[in-house]
């Protein structure tokens, strides 16, 4: 009896020793796992009762408890004052001064394709016109047909276009907006629908397969191609500037008749030839023309009593122009250091 008395008072002295040395929990666990642990000193202890008399073992067990009581309250007490430390050291390496200025957060700005929309939106509205979107994923029939543009039309070779099934299409064009408005029939019509267009075309300095398009459309009736000039020359003198000319040349598009493209003289050198405009003065802007009355027929208009004009403009053209960009890529590469130049 008065050895295990002896052992058990050994090895709390012991336990003592090492929890008053303990430098962090690591070592604090690890004392716990020598002493009191499945194969800890006390442990041991308990494990020898079977060469304890069966009226001395009560006793024996007792002092067994005894000492893990007071060993567990010891460790207890060490690891509150441990994490006090923790904790002080904690608050004072994190500690905040509130007297230095305020880390300045960065704020991102508007892309250069979304300064270029606002600012059409902005001419266009100005001159009543309502923006209306819609579908990314059209049909053929308003993709297409309702535009004119027949079956065997380039246009709509795969090549060209990206086809989920036979009749349903990314669209290549803003243009079915256009005949989803007119089937309405909610006349008179003056409105422009800006959205993301798609073609399969390769990636370069000028071309990509996701791009965005503005086109415009007005219906109404007496509408003359006078009426077509004169609003675009409005345009371009608002967002090129009020010295800038446009002209007009012969074109062909399927949907407008007769059909135009307008280009802007050089805002770069008033007209008079250098390297943004290749020397000619002029810059080609956007296509245009006088709605086909078959277009106003498809769409249930009688093109006897209303008329009416539509152009289109690539967003990243006029983008690419007003801001002197060189690479179309440069838009869509994510490149802080040029996108925070707008």
């Amino acid at each position: 009896m008065s050895g295990i008395e002896e052992t058990l008072r050994q090895i709390e002295q012991e336990a003592d020793r090492q929890i008053a040395e303990a430098k962090g929990m690591d070592a604090l666990n690890d004392i716990r796992v020598a002493f009191l642990g499945k194969k800890g000193s006390l442990t041991s202890v308990l494990k020898s009762m079977k060469d304890v008399s069966p009226q001395d073992r009560p006793q024996v067990g007792k002092w067994v408890n005894d000492a893990r009581a007071r060993i567990e309250q010891k460790m207890e007490e060490n690891r509150a004052k441990l994490e006090a430390e923790l904790m002080n050291r904690r608050l004072e390496a994190e500690k905040i001064d509130v007297t230095m200025p305020a880390r300045k957060q960065r704020i991102g700005h508007r892309h250069p394709n979304t300064i270029a929309l606002e600012e059409v939106e902005r001419i266009f509205v100005g001159m009543g016109y309502e923006v209306i979107e819609g579908p990314e994923i059209e049909y053929d029939d308003y993709n297409f047909t309702k535009l004119n543009i027949p079956a065997n039309h380039p246009a709509k070779d795969e090549q060209d276009t990206f086809y989920i099934t036979d009749e349903i299409l990314l669209r290549t064009q803003t243009s079915p907006v256009q005949a989803r408005i007119m089937e309405q029939g909610r006349l008179p019509i003056r409105m422009i629908a800006p959205g993301r267009v798609f073609r399969s075309d390769e990636v370069d300095a000028t071309h990509s397969p996701s791009f965005h398009q503005i086109e415009g459309l007005v219906i109404d009736k007496g509408i003359t191609f006078a009426d077509l000039k004169g609003t675009l020359e409005v345009f371009a003198k608002e967002l090129f500037g009020e010295n800038t000319k446009t002209k007009f040349r012969p074109h062909h598009f399927p949907f407008t008749e007769p059909s135009a493209e307008m280009d802007v003289s050089c805002f770069k050198c008033g007209g008079k030839g250098c390297r943004f405009c290749k020397g000619e003065g002029w810059i080609e802007i956007l296509g245009c023309g006088m709605v086909h009355p078959h277009v106003l027929e498809m769409c249930g208009l009688d093109p006897k009593e209303y008329g009416g004009f539509a152009f289109g403009v690539g967003l990243e053209r006029i983008a690419l122009l007003k801001y002197e960009i060189d690479d179309m890529r440069l838009l869509y590469e994510n490149d802080i250091r040029f996108l925070s130049q707008f």
